[in-house]
């Protein structure tokens, strides 16, 4: 099966695009063409592809990308058996290119996304979340959808396959030692960027707070500041894969998201990714997260917007080595029970397997 999959929004070498799903298809011995931002972002392809580069679509900058994009899909999308796409602007983009096989795997609450950028007027959120929600119920009528949570469902007329965030789980990982707190993710505001740094700030000087992804403009100044005076170390975007290998052995994994309508609904994948590599977390009270802590009984859950108890639970953790070896272990367990990639990469495989030939 040859899939050409097109993700001009993504970084590059986004989590759930390659590592999990490119992944899942090479070994299953598919072919794969990726389209993507590789030299707007600095990075190289990842191995085994073929890749093609776009400009990035960011912003406001997005025709250039989404033009291109077009032209790629139209010389590329007959050559190949699928096409996976990975962003609601490639939706439009495939009008007029016949094709039997397109897929939109839908990361987010699309319209709810809209409400958090910034770089869209104020006024002029309600009717872009309109067309976003127009967006999805052309995409239901003209090609397969796979959704990344299950509550998502409730946005569409039919059922569409799930195939959820979830992760590795390494047969063997390092033991959770004392010191040293982790955050694994892109940084917004809203995703606790600024209160990651407080939370530093507060642990000083026993437990250093890493901080691993992604992060633009202003919180980007905010937190090079921040590890020049070593209240954080952040160390930038690192591949999914080398992240989750370097927070083996950390105390404790944090995530900070707000209460944002895009959040609710949704799995934070960082947690999962946590307990997998044998680290209990501190997060905040979203649904999902909420759920996951009283199920695994390896998370503790802290107030919306409060870098003070979010750093009294990593304290308090740090002191007790029996338990947090005890939510280490029970976490572990959980995931690899619940929510490990190797059955779910399969499934997503599969899916697509049948409908190439359907």
């Amino acid at each position: 099966m040859r899939v050409l999959v097109v993700a001009t929004v993504q970084h590059p070498l986004d989590a759930r695009v390659v590592e999990r799903e490119i992944g899942a298809l090479l070994e299953a011995g598919h072919s794969v063409t990726l389209v993507a931002a590789f030299a707007d972002v600095g990075v190289p392809p990842p191995p085994g592809v073929l890749p093609v580069d776009v400009p990035r679509s960011s912003g406001r900058r997005r025709w250039a990308s989404l033009a291109m994009a077009r032209r790629i899909l139209r010389r590329e999308a007959p050559r190949h058996d699928v096409v996976l796409l990975h962003d609601p602007e490639l939706v439009p983009a495939m009008i007029g290119i016949r094709h039997p096989c397109v897929v939109w795997d839908i990361h987010e609450d699309t319209a709810a996304a809209i409400g958090m950028k910034s770089w869209i007027p104020r006024p002029l959120k309600q009717p872009a979340m309109a067309v976003a929600r127009s967006i999805e119920r052309y995409a239901e009528g003209h090609m397969h959808l796979i959704l990344a949570e299950t509550a998502y469902a409730d946005r569409f007329a039919h059922p569409h396959p799930v195939v959820l965030n979830t992760t590795s789980v390494p047969d063997q990982v390092a033991v959770s030692g004392r010191g040293r707190a982790v955050y694994v993710g892109t940084l917004t505001r809203e995703r606790g960027g600024d209160d990651l740094i407080a939370v530093g700030v507060l642990l000083r000087p026993d437990i250093s707070m890493e901080v691993i992804g992604n992060a633009h403009g202003d919180l980007a100044q905010r937190l090079r500041d921040a590890d020049h005076r070593r209240e954080v170390a952040w160390r930038g975007f690192v591949p999914n894969a080398e992240a989750l290998r370097s927070i083996e052995g950390a105390t404790v994994g944090l995530s900070l998201l707000h209460d944002q309508a895009n959040y609710r609904h949704s799995m934070p994948t960082k947690l999962l990714e946590y307990l997998a590599r044998g680290v209990p977390f501190v997060s905040t009270p979203l649904p999902l997260a909420r759920d996951l802590a009283e199920a695994s009984g390896a998370g503790v859950i802290v107030p919306f917007g409060d870098p003070g108890a979010a750093a009294e639970a990593v304290r308090a953790l740090n002191e007790d080595d029996e338990r947090r070896h005890a939510m280490a272990e029970s976490g572990r367990r959980w995931v690899r029970d619940n929510a490990d990639w190797r059955r779910d990469g399969a499934a997503f495989v599969a899916q697509l397997e049948a409908w190439a030939r359907a």
